[in-house]
């Protein structure tokens, strides 16, 4: 893997993470109106009290390693989950942020694949 593609990535990815962890702690991005199946599964989130600042504080955390490229193996690991209910969410509940989804699974494994050796004992 082009080593310059990997840093970009990476700097992508941990620069949205960074950004929309931080939004869940401090909403200075609008939310648009979600339809009916997304706002139960939100409203489910809420409900819960600790899952939505989890998430965002793990956001924050892993998005700050991507940045400072410290611990990335252990940063992705953490995000995998939320990517893949990113993923899943756009898939069936909101499908206008499909793209960006897609693009944050994408960098993710162009991330993932440029350290893979972290990852080998994982996968053995």
């Amino acid at each position: 893997m082009n080593s310059k593609v990997a840093l970009v990535a990476r700097g992508l990815l941990g620069l949205v993470f960074l950004v929309f962890g931080l939004n869940g702690f401090f909403l200075f991005m609008p939310q648009p109106p979600l339809p009916e199946g997304a706002m139960a599964f939100f409203t489910g989130l809420m409900a819960a009290k600790y899952l939505l600042p989890l998430m965002a504080g793990a956001q924050v955390l892993c998005g700050a390693l991507l940045l400072a490229n410290k611990k990335v193996p252990l940063a992705l690991l953490i995000l995998a989950p939320i990517c893949l209910n990113i993923l899943l969410f756009h898939i069936f509940l909101e499908m206008s942020g499909l793209p960006v989804a897609i693009v944050i699974i994408v960098l993710g494994l162009i991330v993932a694949w440029d350290r893979k050796e972290a990852f080998r004992s994982v996968l053995a």
